[in-house]
């Protein structure tokens, strides 16, 4: 069984910084893609970052130059550090991964259970 836990997170004020990290664990055989979406109320989900296994990274327009994602292999950890944060950014971000696990051996979509960014202004 392969799991994201996430950490970080919480109230922050405009203009602030706040970092997001989340470790899969379980039997993991490896891990492509990992990255970091949000869900605004009433909004659809959305991708905010995404990093391959090689570095290789990705943003969304609208947090391009603030926030910055990084991944530790070893680890099997995926961070997000956010800075210069807007009140335009709360929302639940969720962590998602592509696992192939020794369980299944496919790869699979997995996603943390979430956890609260809010700005405020």
């Amino acid at each position: 069984q392969v799991q994201l836990v996430e950490s970080g997170g919480g109230l922050v004020q405009n203009g602030g910084s706040l970092g997001l990290s989340c470790a899969a664990s379980g039997r993991i055989f490896s891990i492509k893609d990992m990255g970091w979406y949000r869900q605004a109320p009433g909004k659809q989900r959305e991708l905010v970052a995404s990093i391959t296994s090689r570095g290789s990274t990705n943003y969304a327009v609208s947090v391009k130059g603030r926030f910055t994602i990084s991944r530790d292999n070893a680890k099997n950890t995926v961070y997000l550090q956010m800075n210069s944060l807007k009140s335009e950014d709360t929302a639940v971000y969720y962590c998602n991964a592509k696992i192939m696990s020794f369980t299944t051996w496919v790869d699979e979509d997995y996603w943390g259970q979430g956890t609260q960014v809010t700005v405020s202004s």
